[in-house]
């Protein structure tokens, strides 16, 4: 079973901090400038990369205004599929340019191809790793293509069965795919948290034993970072510079801002995990000093007998702890003792 995969020298699986994916997809809104912007923002967000999408209206579906082709509903009702692709895709040029800049800046940059000639371009530009996008999880033979690179592949599963999966993982595989994960995903734009059934992360991980992470198309962090407690290694979220921005996919993307509170969330959240502990932690240490403790409240001569009237269990934590009460109650005082001192072995003449 995989547990651990390598993207661009980074090593992702439950024993590494999560790694945080900005999907910039097409909220570059026609223009190379927000691209790269946009690229900028996911470095200073601390985004372990930033993802692109790979095609072109041709490359993705087909110019026709014939019903099969209506949006009917939904985030883009009313536009036929190649008008939405033409006005998202980011033009192949974009790409280099892209990919320069988030060199430069250094941050991870990939991205998702939707057919074959997007990984031969992909491939020419050095990218160190392949998005399937759940739609096309169920394109077997661009997977398998994608996979015969020998690039680490990430499958996203939003509306896949339980069977679906396994035959995308076994087409990766048949490839020549070494390095594959998968991503439990919800393909509404936004969905709602309610649909996310975070228990199946954990169950994707015990079923199909690979890296596994999130898409998330809610609206907010909390579904992501509740992931992450729950085994996820790989945070994906879309991203833009202005939610009102007005494009295809920017009402339902994260900004700046929260992109920062989700990486910050995410490994928090991770951090928190930690292990099965149940030593006293380092931050406890000088606290221990307000548990509860067995003190004499009254003076008591040597030989006298200790009642309960004469001792309570208070605050601070200096005497014996209130367990041992009734090894003490019933003895003698080995010693005199003044109210309001801590119980002690040797003031009840028992060695610890």
């Amino acid at each position: 079973m995989t547990k651990r995969i390598t993207i661009d020298g980074r090593e992702i699986g439950p024993d590494r901090s999560p790694y945080v994916i900005a999907e910039l997809s097409a909220n570059h809104n026609g223009r190379l400038e927000t691209a790269l912007a946009i690229v900028e923002e996911a470095k200073k967000a601390g985004a372990d990369a930033v993802k692109l999408q790979t095609y072109r209206p041709d490359t993705i579906t087909l110019d026709s205004d014939g019903e099969d082709f209506q949006i009917r509903g939904g985030l883009w009702d009313g536009e036929t599929l190649y008008k939405l692709y033409e006005k998202a895709h980011m033009p192949w040029d974009w790409h280099k340019p892209l990919f320069e800049r988030a060199r430069a800046l250094g941050i991870t940059i990939f991205s998702s191809p939707f057919d074959t000639t997007a990984i031969d371009l992909l491939e020419d530009l050095g990218a160190p790793a392949y998005k399937i996008a759940s739609f096309e999880a169920v394109d077997l033979p661009l997977i398998r293509y994608a996979a015969s690179t020998g690039k680490p592949l990430i499958i996203s599963t939003g509306m896949a069965d339980a069977e679906e999966i396994g035959e995308a993982i076994e087409a990766a595989r048949d490839g020549g795919g070494r390095e594959i994960a998968v991503l439990h995903c919800v393909s509404g734009y936004p969905a709602p948290a309610e649909d996310y059934n975070l228990r199946t992360v954990t169950d994707m991980i015990e079923r199909f034993g690979l890296v596994t992470g999130l898409s998330d198309h809610t609206l907010d962090n909390v579904t992501a970072i509740a992931a992450v407690a729950l085994g996820a290694s790989i945070v994906e979220k879309h991203f833009t510079l202005d939610r009102s921005g007005g494009g295809p996919d920017d009402s339902f993307s994260l900004e700046p801002a929260e992109m920062a509170a989700l990486v910050h969330g995410c490994k928090t959240a991770w951090s928190a995990l930690g292990g099965v502990n149940y030593a006293r932690k380092s931050s406890e240490q000088g606290n221990v000093q307000f548990r509860r403790s067995l003190y004499f409240v009254t003076d008591i001569d040597a030989g006298e007998t200790i009642t309960a009237e004469m001792v309570r269990s208070v605050r601070p934590g200096f005497g014996l702890a209130p367990k041992h009460l009734d090894r003490v109650l019933g003895r003698t005082a080995a010693l005199p003792v003044r109210r309001n001192t801590p119980v002690t072995w040797e003031s009840i003449g028992l060695a610890e």
